[in-house]
């Protein structure tokens, strides 16, 4: 298991840029391939974008695809999700999240992944 803790959420408006944050606990961070979801109230728990254990590869969502960016770095235990040009459907709790296995199109299920953050809100408003 590893331990993740999200942040860097909070109120902009549309256009703007906000970059969120995972920290993960442990040393074995690196074998891990990361994941980012976003939830809205009353809506499943969707795909924002992945990346594997090296950072070479990535997914991401057609909804954020060009705005977003996922990158990691393992010697700092940490996951990070870019957001530029945001919009108002892109409020939501997003997620960080740990899957320890084959990378693939499967990262983007959440439901293969095993460990969770509690979330970080992000509110895209006028």
């Amino acid at each position: 298991q590893v331990q993740l803790v999200e942040s860097g959420g909070g109120l902009v408006q549309p256009g703007a840029s906000l970059r969120l944050s995972c920290a993960a606990s442990g040393r074995t961070f690196s074998s891990y391939n990361m994941g980012w979801f976003r939830q809205a109230p009353g809506k499943e728990r969707d795909f924002v974008a992945a990346i594997n254990w090296s950072g070479s590869n990535t997914y991401y969502a057609d909804s954020v695809k060009g705005r977003f960016t996922i990158s990691r770095d393992n010697a700092e235990n940490t996951v990070h999700l870019q957001m530029n040009s945001l919009k108002p459907e892109d409020t939501a709790v997003y997620y960080c999240a740990a899957y320890r296995g084959n990378w693939g199109p499967h990262v983007t299920v959440a439901g293969n992944f095993g460990s969770w953050g509690q979330g970080t809100l992000v509110t895209v408003s006028s």
